[in-house]
């Protein structure tokens, strides 16, 4: 039987200072998973509340800022302040965790450092996000994830084609990443509290992230002494695990990453089977290979002569040809089994709601749902304050 809760974390108390995406995704990411976040903001309001007119919206809407805040209470204070500091002190006591992603050298100017703020509260866990450590000579060099984890990472260069231009990348998507794996190290803390006793640091960096993301290539570098090479989709060794395009210019991937088995399935499903026989050049893996660029035209100029849908029907017929086509963000949002894989929530707004991205877990006993849009600033500064009992 389902229990009846708000998420596994409900009853946990967070305390937020984030600024832009990074340290509010993770403050978000534990809302959504049942916490009561209070975010504490400056006067002028986390900067990501600019992000819509930045995007150059006419409309009283911010989703980026929405998909990171909702479900948090906001309160307004100006931690150059005394009265505000101690308004913080008492937030942090009453807290189980304070997440953060403002630098260590301004979070110490606040009175907010590390060591000051554990040795108050020895049960907190201090939750920081950094753009490349804790530690080393540029420990407190500023960073946004373009910076830290796209570019400094390694990410940008092992996209780009061998002789094109850098990719760039999409909003947030180190931010998002990183704050999900530091939700996920408080939680592990907040479990490791409950044999100890007692808080600790959790920590994680942007740069760190970008290396994780790709350390299927950085692995192999470490232990080949040589990194893989870039491939391009006209010269693949393996025609399996490739992009191609229908007649109708729809594009699709095939992931046949085992080349024995997925390579007759392939071959079938083009009308080409005598690829399969004995001695063709195609049969064996090396025999691909080497003919790699004369075989993937041949399959192009097959898989130009139907449209996508048609093209679908013919893999399903061949249980062992592994596909997904390339989506567009608009048929992502009219995809079906990405709604029934839970990608999108209802976020009550008012007597309505509105759709909004999931973030990317569930729980069966402990089911989450989002509790409330993205606080205005400020919202709740008098609330919270008079919690604490004051005016």
């Amino acid at each position: 039987m389902v229990a009846a809760m708000s998420g596994p974390l409900e009853g946990i108390k967070v305390v937020e200072l984030g600024v832009w995406v990074a340290g509010p995704a993770a403050g978000g990411i534990l809302a959504d998973w049942g916490a009561e976040v209070i975010k504490i903001e400056p006067p002028q309001g986390d900067p990501a509340r600019i992000f819509g007119k930045m995007l150059g919206g006419d409309l009283p809407f911010n989703p980026p800022f929405e998909l990171d805040n909702r479900s948090k209470r906001s309160i307004v204070l100006d931690l150059r302040e005394d009265d505000a500091k101690e308004v913080a002190a008492q937030l942090l006591a009453e807290a189980d965790v304070f997440i953060t992603n403002v630098r260590p050298a301004g979070l110490a100017r606040i009175g907010l450092g590390v060591d000051e703020v554990l040795a108050a509260n020895p049960r907190l866990v201090y939750g920081l996000i950094t753009g490349y450590g804790t530690d080393g000579p540029e420990a407190d060099r500023p960073a946004y994830d373009i910076a830290a984890f796209w570019a400094r990472a390694g990410l940008a260069d092992t996209l780009s084609p061998p002789d094109g231009p850098l990719p760039f990348q999409r909003g947030g998507m180190g931010d998002h990443s990183t704050g999900l794996a530091l939700a996920g190290a408080v939680s592990a803390a907040l479990v490791a509290r409950e044999r100890t006793g007692t808080g600790q640091l959790v920590s994680t960096s942007l740069l760190r992230q970008g290396v994780y993301t790709i350390g299927f290539d950085v692995n192999c570098l470490l232990r080949f002494g040589t990194p893989i090479g870039k491939a391009t989709r006209e010269t693949m060794g393996n025609p399996a695990i490739n992009n191609y395009s229908a007649g109708d210019g729809k594009k699709f991937w095939l992931v046949g990453l085992e080349g024995d088995r997925h390579w007759p399935p392939l071959a079938r499903v083009v009308g080409h089977p005598e690829w399969l026989e004995e001695g063709h050049k195609y049969n064996s893996p090396m025999g691909r290979y080497q003919h790699a660029a004369e075989l993937i035209a041949e399959i192009d100029a097959e898989f130009a002569k139907h449209s996508l849908a048609e093209w679908s029907d013919k893999f399903d017929e061949e249980p062992e040809l592994f596909w997904a086509p390339v989506n567009s963000m608009e048929d992502v949002i009219a995809d079906e089994q990405a709604h029934a894989a839970g990608v999108f929530v209802e976020v009550p707004e008012g007597a309505s709601t509105v759709t909004a991205v999931a973030t990317p877990a569930d729980f069966s006993d402990t089911p989450w749902a989002p509790r409330s849009m993205a606080p205005e600033l400020g919202e709740h500064t008098d609330e919270i304050l008079a919690e604490l009992g004051r005016s």
